[in-house]
Protein backbone atom coordinates (compact mmCIF):
# COMPACT_ATOMS: atom_id res chain seq x y z
CA UNK A 1 0.00 0.00 0.00
CA UNK A 2 1.30 3.47 -0.77
CA UNK A 3 0.67 6.22 1.19
CA UNK A 4 1.29 9.32 -1.13
CA UNK A 5 -0.73 11.71 0.58
CA UNK A 6 0.91 11.58 4.02
CA UNK A 7 3.60 12.97 3.73
CA UNK A 8 4.25 15.61 1.12
CA UNK A 9 7.88 16.86 2.39
CA UNK A 10 9.76 17.61 5.41
CA UNK A 11 11.76 20.65 6.13
CA UNK A 12 14.29 20.32 8.87
CA UNK A 13 18.18 20.24 9.52
CA UNK A 14 20.40 17.33 8.05
CA UNK A 15 21.68 15.52 11.26
CA UNK A 16 22.90 12.64 9.51
CA UNK A 17 24.08 11.08 5.84
CA UNK A 18 24.66 7.15 5.91
CA UNK A 19 25.64 5.35 2.87
CA UNK A 20 21.87 4.60 1.87
CA UNK A 21 20.34 7.00 4.19
CA UNK A 22 19.68 10.58 5.47
CA UNK A 23 18.46 11.49 9.02
CA UNK A 24 16.82 14.86 8.59
CA UNK A 25 15.52 16.33 12.28
CA UNK A 26 11.95 18.22 12.51
CA UNK A 27 10.84 19.00 15.66
CA UNK A 28 12.48 17.22 17.79
CA UNK A 29 11.77 13.89 15.69
CA UNK A 30 14.57 12.21 13.34
CA UNK A 31 13.26 10.98 10.28
CA UNK A 32 14.97 8.13 8.55
CA UNK A 33 14.73 9.15 4.68
CA UNK A 34 16.46 7.04 1.72
CA UNK A 35 17.72 9.22 -0.79
CA UNK A 36 19.37 8.29 -4.46
CA UNK A 37 22.95 9.72 -3.28
CA UNK A 38 22.99 10.89 0.63
CA UNK A 39 26.33 12.75 -0.53
CA UNK A 40 23.95 15.33 -2.19
CA UNK A 41 23.00 16.45 1.12
CA UNK A 42 24.72 18.97 3.51
CA UNK A 43 25.20 17.89 7.19
CA UNK A 44 24.21 20.38 9.86
CA UNK A 45 22.23 22.22 7.50
CA UNK A 46 18.29 23.22 6.85
CA UNK A 47 17.16 21.77 3.59
CA UNK A 48 13.50 20.81 2.46
CA UNK A 49 13.29 17.10 1.34
CA UNK A 50 10.31 15.75 -0.59
CA UNK A 51 8.98 12.83 0.34
CA UNK A 52 7.32 9.56 -0.87
CA UNK A 53 6.12 6.86 2.01
CA UNK A 54 5.79 3.22 1.28
CA UNK A 55 3.79 1.25 3.06
CA UNK A 56 3.81 -2.32 3.59
CA UNK A 57 3.00 -4.98 5.89
CA UNK A 58 6.16 -5.36 7.64
CA UNK A 59 7.59 -1.81 6.76
CA UNK A 60 6.74 1.42 6.90
CA UNK A 61 9.79 3.35 4.34
CA UNK A 62 10.36 7.01 3.39
CA UNK A 63 12.09 8.00 0.08
CA UNK A 64 13.78 11.55 -0.34
CA UNK A 65 14.07 13.98 -3.12
CA UNK A 66 15.84 16.98 -3.92
CA UNK A 67 13.11 18.13 -5.76
CA UNK A 68 9.89 17.74 -6.92
CA UNK A 69 11.09 16.89 -10.62
CA UNK A 70 13.46 13.83 -9.28
CA UNK A 71 10.50 12.76 -7.13
CA UNK A 72 8.20 12.37 -10.08
CA UNK A 73 10.23 10.55 -12.10
CA UNK A 74 10.83 7.83 -8.79
CA UNK A 75 7.21 7.85 -9.12
CA UNK A 76 6.90 6.80 -12.62
CA UNK A 77 9.36 4.48 -13.10
CA UNK A 78 7.64 2.47 -10.03
CA UNK A 79 4.74 2.42 -12.15
CA UNK A 80 6.65 0.38 -14.67
CA UNK A 81 6.72 -3.70 -14.07
CA UNK A 82 9.65 -5.18 -12.80
CA UNK A 83 10.97 -1.90 -11.81
CA UNK A 84 10.72 -1.23 -7.79
CA UNK A 85 12.09 1.79 -5.05
CA UNK A 86 15.68 -0.02 -5.00
CA UNK A 87 15.77 0.12 -9.07
CA UNK A 88 14.50 3.55 -9.49
CA UNK A 89 16.78 5.02 -6.74
CA UNK A 90 20.03 3.69 -8.53
CA UNK A 91 18.54 5.42 -11.89
CA UNK A 92 18.39 8.38 -9.95
CA UNK A 93 21.31 8.43 -8.32
CA UNK A 94 23.03 8.10 -11.53
CA UNK A 95 21.49 10.53 -13.78
CA UNK A 96 19.43 13.92 -13.65
CA UNK A 97 15.58 13.82 -14.05
CA UNK A 98 16.16 15.58 -17.23
CA UNK A 99 18.85 12.88 -18.77
CA UNK A 100 16.71 10.25 -17.63
CA UNK A 101 13.78 11.82 -19.35
CA UNK A 102 15.75 12.33 -22.56
CA UNK A 103 16.86 8.69 -22.51
CA UNK A 104 13.41 7.80 -22.25
CA UNK A 105 12.06 9.82 -25.04
CA UNK A 106 15.06 8.91 -27.35
CA UNK A 107 14.67 5.15 -26.82
CA UNK A 108 18.15 5.02 -25.53
CA UNK A 109 17.71 1.23 -23.89
CA UNK A 110 21.68 1.06 -23.97
CA UNK A 111 21.70 4.56 -21.55
CA UNK A 112 19.48 3.00 -19.11
CA UNK A 113 20.68 -0.65 -19.25
CA UNK A 114 23.86 0.90 -17.13
CA UNK A 115 22.12 1.27 -14.10
CA UNK A 116 22.64 -1.09 -11.61
CA UNK A 117 19.66 -3.65 -11.57
CA UNK A 118 18.39 -2.55 -15.40
CA UNK A 119 18.77 -5.29 -17.71
CA UNK A 120 17.81 -4.84 -21.41
CA UNK A 121 14.15 -6.00 -20.68
CA UNK A 122 13.60 -3.40 -17.96
CA UNK A 123 15.29 -1.02 -20.01
CA UNK A 124 12.69 -1.77 -23.17
CA UNK A 125 9.87 -1.92 -20.58
CA UNK A 126 10.71 1.90 -19.08
CA UNK A 127 10.65 3.20 -22.50
CA UNK A 128 7.51 1.44 -23.50
CA UNK A 129 5.77 2.64 -20.36
CA UNK A 130 6.92 6.35 -19.49
CA UNK A 131 7.89 7.90 -23.52
CA UNK A 132 5.64 10.69 -23.93
CA UNK A 133 4.03 10.15 -20.07
CA UNK A 134 6.64 12.68 -17.87
CA UNK A 135 6.80 16.50 -18.06
CA UNK A 136 7.65 18.88 -15.49
CA UNK A 137 6.47 21.88 -17.97
CA UNK A 138 9.08 23.72 -16.16
CA UNK A 139 12.28 25.27 -17.15
CA UNK A 140 13.96 24.94 -13.80
CA UNK A 141 17.84 23.26 -13.97
CA UNK A 142 19.10 20.82 -11.88
CA UNK A 143 22.18 20.97 -10.53
CA UNK A 144 23.77 17.86 -11.27
CA UNK A 145 25.55 15.42 -9.11
CA UNK A 146 29.02 15.99 -10.97
CA UNK A 147 28.55 19.39 -10.18
CA UNK A 148 27.75 19.05 -6.51
CA UNK A 149 30.32 16.86 -6.18
CA UNK A 150 33.39 19.53 -7.66
CA UNK A 151 31.98 21.70 -4.97
CA UNK A 152 31.98 19.67 -2.33
CA UNK A 153 35.67 18.58 -3.83
CA UNK A 154 36.60 22.55 -3.95
CA UNK A 155 35.41 22.83 -0.21
CA UNK A 156 37.61 19.62 1.09
CA UNK A 157 40.45 21.66 -0.65
CA UNK A 158 40.24 24.92 0.82
CA UNK A 159 39.40 22.85 4.26
CA UNK A 160 42.82 21.82 3.62
CA UNK A 161 44.71 24.69 3.76
CA UNK A 162 44.99 25.45 -0.32
CA UNK A 163 43.57 29.60 -1.05
CA UNK A 164 40.64 29.75 -3.30
CA UNK A 165 42.90 31.94 -5.75
CA UNK A 166 44.84 28.57 -6.24
CA UNK A 167 41.43 26.93 -6.64
CA UNK A 168 40.29 29.12 -8.65
CA UNK A 169 42.93 28.72 -10.65
CA UNK A 170 42.75 24.86 -10.83
CA UNK A 171 38.37 24.83 -10.82
CA UNK A 172 37.79 25.15 -14.76
CA UNK A 173 40.38 21.91 -15.68
CA UNK A 174 39.07 20.31 -12.74
CA UNK A 175 35.22 20.57 -13.99
CA UNK A 176 36.34 18.89 -17.17
CA UNK A 177 36.77 15.51 -15.43
CA UNK A 178 33.51 13.22 -14.83
CA UNK A 179 34.09 11.18 -11.59
CA UNK A 180 31.76 9.49 -9.33
CA UNK A 181 32.72 10.63 -6.30
CA UNK A 182 33.86 13.59 -3.90
CA UNK A 183 37.21 11.68 -3.10
CA UNK A 184 38.21 11.15 -6.89
CA UNK A 185 37.60 14.96 -7.32
CA UNK A 186 39.46 15.44 -4.35
CA UNK A 187 42.67 13.18 -5.71
CA UNK A 188 42.56 15.09 -8.96
CA UNK A 189 42.79 18.56 -7.67
CA UNK A 190 45.39 17.33 -5.38
CA UNK A 191 47.52 16.57 -8.66
CA UNK A 192 46.74 19.70 -10.14
CA UNK A 193 47.65 22.17 -7.59
CA UNK A 194 51.36 20.43 -7.72
CA UNK A 195 51.55 20.83 -10.63
CA UNK A 196 50.40 24.66 -11.01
Amino acid sequence: MECERMYAYIKGNIAEINPTNIIIENNGIGYEIIVANPYEYKLNSEMTVYINQQVKEDSNTLYGFLSKEQKKVFLSLLKVKGVGPKSALAILAGATSDEIISAIEKQDAVYLMKFPGVGKKSAQQIILDLQGKIDFNTTNSKISTTDIYLKDALLALEALGYSKRELTKIEKKLSTFEYDGVDEYVKQGLKLLMSV
